[in-house]
């Protein structure tokens, strides 16, 4: 399946995801949330991939670990962001990250270029948002530290899926993650346990968010270099955009659509076709 194609079906179902936990915000902390969604999809990915089955050294399970707390990370600060700004301004935001990782590792002046044509987009879409409120400020903290993180997930999430674990390497950085910030988070979800319900709507989340978009962008990283991934993750803003009009009711008007299609040019800008198969990891 076409790489396009593959993140289209990743980012629908991601934001779907984040729009099932937004509903969930004035019952259970943002950050409770983005931490059951960690935990929950750790579970299903250990049972799923079993990564007791291979060989770890000292190295992977160092790189694995880092990725883990890396992912956990940027999903508490997304989750709070978007407690705070428009789903769709969020994702467009936190595409600082990929622009950052495709000029710094592409080849060819596209990637560079697009930096040029994604910035103003982002100007234009952090200012719309600073009008929103005070409340709008701690949401752009919390989506600029998210962007750090993405740009940090997509170079060791590349690490991780070239190496023969496969999506092994996903499920073990999962569960580091969701152990690692349980001491500080785990608290917050006490509502969902006495409410199924409430757990019900966070096994969706889980599911949606986490399984199913991580798997299929660990398929995608085995394949193409850690710069055409960030081009393809630029995607998401447009997907997030629809998913936020359409079941949020957040419609954007005036700058925001200038700013979205700015960051929508850079996509039309970077894309090339990726070499299938060149940078393959060896059978697991």
């Amino acid at each position: 399946m076409p790489a396009p194609l593959l993140f289209v079906l990743s980012g629908l179902t991601q934001y779907a995801g984040a729009a099932i936990a937004v509903g969930l915000f004035g019952r259970v902390d943002p950050t409770a949330v983005a931490w059951l969604r960690i935990a929950l999809a750790a579970v299903v990915l250990v049972a799923w991939a079993r990564p007791w089955r291979g060989s770890w050294d000292r190295r992977r399970w160092v790189t694995t670990a880092a990725f883990g707390l890396v992912l956990a990370a940027m999903n508490v600060c997304f989750y709070v962001a978007i407690a705070h700004l428009p789903l769709g301004t969020a994702v467009a935001l936190e595409f600082s990250g990929p622009v950052a990782v495709g000029a710094l590792t592409g080849r060819g002046w596209r990637e560079r270029s697009a930096i040029a044509v994604a910035a103003p987009g982002v100007a234009l879409l952090a200012g719309v948002s600073l009008r929103l409120g005070p409340s709008a400020h701690v949401g752009l903290v919390a989506i600029g530290l998210a962007a750090c993180f993405w740009a940090a997930y997509i170079l060791l999430g590349r690490r991780v899926a070239t190496g023969t674990q496969g999506l092994s390497g996903l499920a073990v950085g999962m569960a580091v993650g969701a152990l690692a910030f349980a001491p500080f988070l785990a608290g917050g979800a006490r509502p969902v346990l006495g409410d199924w319900r409430l757990a019900l709507a966070v096994v969706g989340v889980a599911v949606l968010s986490s399984v199913v978009p991580y798997a299929i962008e660990q398929v995608v990283l085995r394949r193409v270099s850690a710069a055409t991934f960030a081009v393809l993750l630029a995607l998401l803003p447009a997907t997030a955009a629809v998913v936020g009009a359409v079941a949020l009711r957040q419609i954007p008007h005036g700058l925001e659509l200038v700013g979205l299609a700015l960051v929508c040019g850079a996509i039309a800008l970077t894309a090339r076709r990726a070499e299938a198969g060149v940078e393959a990891p060896p059978p697991a």
